[in-house]
């Protein structure tokens, strides 16, 4: 058996005068040697803690990605691909869905976050809002304005809490001609109230013209089983 390193030294110290070799069996030339490699001169380069750790965390990623890339047809390049595509549906639906809304009629989804105010009042302030270009207040105050609007008209009874699909849904069956645009607006109020879009001018000049609209429109009686016209 061959022996090298501080083994080596260690026996090489069991010499006798003379460079006459000292016979010892096999577990005190053990002991001698792991004595001898214990002296802290032979780990002054060893990794410290840290890069141990990292070590061993980049060894079980291979090894991870090794297994997966085994399980994967293609091998690595396979699953480089389904993972770019899995990351690429994802980024979709995040772009198409946006932040998912809160379901209507939750708490904090009332139209009117404050207190009593005409629809002069939200009028004016989606004015100032809009030449600003802070388009999303502005559609805000627009929508407001609509609903509160229609309450003024007595097309039906102020309620708090009512929310912008629910104002959409009661107006659109005394106006049905522009059911689909307060539906539209309604939505549009959502995204930028809480599904964390932004709005723009057309965006803005969409709801506007619609409040004009609905102002010359004369409403139709909710009456489902005739709907005769007021």
């Amino acid at each position: 058996m061959t022996v090298t390193g501080g083994a080596a030294a260690a026996l090489a110290r069991l010499r006798a005068d003379g460079d006459v070799p000292v016979d010892i069996t096999r577990l005190p030339a053990r002991e001698a040697a792991e004595r001898e490699l214990s002296d802290p001169r032979y780990h002054e380069n060893d990794p410290n803690l840290l890069q141990r750790g990292l070590d061993r965390f980049w060894e079980w990623l291979d090894e991870l990605f090794g297994a997966a890339s085994g399980a994967t047809p293609g091998g690595v390049l396979g699953l480089v691909v389904i993972v770019l595509v899995v990351a690429g549906l994802v980024a979709a639906l995040w772009w198409r869905l946006g932040t998912p809304h809160r379901a209507p009629g939750t708490t904090g989804d009332s139209l009117f976050a404050d207190g009593p105010r005409t629809a002069r009042d939200h009028r004016t302030a989606a004015a100032r809002h809009a030449s600003a270009g802070r388009w999303n207040e502005a559609v805000q105050e627009r929508m407001r304005a609509i609903v509160r609007s229609l309450e003024e008209r007595t097309l039906f009874e102020p309620r708090p809490g009512r929310t912008a699909d629910e104002a959409a849904a009661e107006a659109g069956r005394s106006l049905p001609s522009h059911a689909d645009d307060l539906r539209l607006a309604a939505r549009t109020f959502d995204d930028v109230t809480y599904g964390g879009r932004t709005a723009d001018e057309p965006a803005y000049r969409r709801v506007e013209e619609l409040d004009t609209a609905l102002e010359r429109t004369r409403p139709t009686l909710d009456t489902a089983s005739t709907g005769a016209p007021a």
